[in-house]
């Protein structure tokens, strides 16, 4: 189902939002079949309106698109992740490292006004002991912080190229790891307070490695 906000007859960017957030959290099993016929239903527009955000979609790797065979949400495997993580790296690491020589205190005031949401948000899942329905509420605050780690970087085709790799890493890995177990999420919470340390540490070698930590067990 889409997202209860989404009303009949939203606009193209509704849609288009909605369905990357869905792909992006499990909202289709990897290699499901996207129909327009049947999303144009949920979403009060027509299946051109549905197709055309599909195609878009393809574009950032969230969607396979085979002319005569249609859409699918995009297959998840152990190699696919492997090498969108290992490209997220060198994306962030360069990202990052510029950023920090760049940005100054707003920067830093900025990424550590991500980290507290993303950090609250974290509490809550531990809290509760599973991630459950606050799993699109997370993968939002945790796409927050990272983005906002590169966003001084000042240079705008890294910045768009690592919104797609992360988009796409995000759907490989909610692909293979459905149900995030408690002693998984722990991990991740230190490796962003790790990233973050480094980062208002004002040194590169310190902030390279936490990124790469914070991927390691992917690559």
């Amino acid at each position: 189902m889409p997202d209860s906000r989404i009303e009949q007859r939203v606009g193209t960017p509704d849609i288009y939002a909605d369905l990357q957030r869905r792909l992006m959290t499990a909202g289709f099993a990897p290699g499901a079949k996207l129909m327009p016929s049947a999303l144009q239903h949920e979403y009060g527009c027509s299946a051109n309106t549905v197709r055309d955000v599909l195609l878009q979609l393809s574009k950032v790797g969230l969607v396979e698109f085979e002319i005569q065979r249609g859409f699918r949400a995009r297959r998840v495997s152990a190699e696919r992740r492997s090498d969108v993580a290992r490209f997220r790296v060198l994306l962030e690491q360069e990202g990052a490292v510029a950023s920090m020589a760049r940005g100054g205190l707003a920067w830093e005031a900025r990424l550590t006004a991500a980290h507290h949401s993303l950090s609250h948000i974290e509490r809550e899942i531990g809290r509760q002991g599973q991630v459950g329905a606050l799993l699109p509420l997370w993968s939002d605050a945790e796409r927050a912080f990272h983005e906002t780690l590169i966003s001084d970087c000042g240079m705008p085709l890294l910045i768009e190229t690592y919104a797609s790799v992360y988009m796409q890493f995000r759907q490989q890995i909610v692909g293979l790891e459905e149900a995030y177990a408690p002693d998984f999420l722990h991990r991740i919470v230190a490796e962003h307070q790790a990233i973050l340390d480094a980062a208002l540490s004002g040194a590169e070698r310190p902030l390279r490695q936490a990124i790469h930590d914070h991927q390691k067990r992917h690559l």
